[in-house]
């Protein structure tokens, strides 16, 4: 009997679970065409590893589809050397100067 119950208890689990999943493809926020994810970064980039984890989280759970823009809002060199190597580690961000950041998003220009 306590078989049965917990048996049935992880198929409605289950069942929720699958139920979750298909509800969040359906209404989730995913980009169509050209949209940019910006994070502004200053100083050493203290919170940028942080920011970028979330957003590739969506992306890799496949929530949105975007491109995110690291904005270089003065960023220290230390912070610059960070910002290059997460937007090299991850082939949908790129680093942008806030003056170029028009050009950027614009696919005109990419730093």
């Amino acid at each position: 009997m306590i078989g049965k119950t917990v048996l049935a208890l992880l198929a409605a689990a289950g069942l929720l679970a699958i139920g979750w999943l298909l509800l969040g493809a359906m209404v989730a926020p995913v980009g169509r065409g050209s949209v940019y994810a910006v994070v502004p970064a200053s100083g050493d980039g203290e919170r940028l590893e942080q920011d970028l984890a979330g957003l590739r989280w969506l992306r890799k759970g496949g929530m949105a589809r975007f491109t995110v823009v690291i904005t270089d809002c003065g960023l220290s060199e230390q912070g610059r050397r960070l910002a290059a190597l997460l937007a090299g580690r991850d082939g949908g961000t790129i680093l942008c100067a806030i003056e170029d950041l028009p050009a950027c998003l614009g696919g005109e220009k990419q730093v």
